[in-house]
């Protein structure tokens, strides 16, 4: 099992319109036999993402589009099943792309490193699905959202006043 998972970078480009630079990104460990689909998963939990009810497509490098059959009603021409298709088709080096949202197009450059990894050293255990094991970048809100509300906050003086007494510092400040 020692060395058998791919390392897998992934950039953040665009989405909403918007390019990135310097561009978020992630390392996700992943086993050959995992599939496409459950890389995507990955991608989308490892960048925040928590309304998932959205249209998933990666590009490969010589544009072989793959996507789950169950959720596209008219997959794109020549495409391959994201649910069926693994990672073994990918090789040390390989480039690809990975869109989520047909609309907002979050779109991600995909990398495959040139060394493979332990997921024991990485992860710490042997998980179930491709996971993420470093970062960087900050991530945009899905939906551009910046607070929960239809107004922005104005900052409180004391930003800990309204939080309990849990922490030492949370709380209204003792004098």
């Amino acid at each position: 099992m020692a060395r058998t998972w791919l390392s897998i970078r992934v950039e953040l480009v665009s989405g909403r319109g918007e390019d990135y630079w310097p561009r978020p990104g992630r390392l996700l460990a992943a086993a050959r036999s995992h599939t496409f689909e459950q890389l995507g998963m990955a991608i989308d939990l490892a960048f925040a993402r928590w309304d998932l009810a959205h249209l998933r497509l990666f590009t490969l490098a010589d544009q072989t589009p793959v996507c789950s059959f169950r959720t596209w009603e008219d997959a794109p021409d020549d495409a391959v099943d994201s649910d069926r298709t693994t990672l073994s088709r990918l090789a040390p080096g390989d480039q690809f792309a990975y869109v989520f949202d047909m609309g907002d197009d979050w779109a991600h450059l995909c990398t495959v490193a040139d060394h493979r990894v332990d997921p024991l050293d990485e992860l710490g255990l042997l998980a179930a699905q491709p996971t993420p094991y470093r970062g960087w970048g900050d991530l945009p809100d899905q939906y551009g959202r910046r607070w929960d509300g239809a107004a922005a906050p104005r900052r409180p003086s004391n930003p800990s006043a309204d939080l309990p007494p849990i922490l030492p510092w949370w709380g209204p400040r003792r004098r």
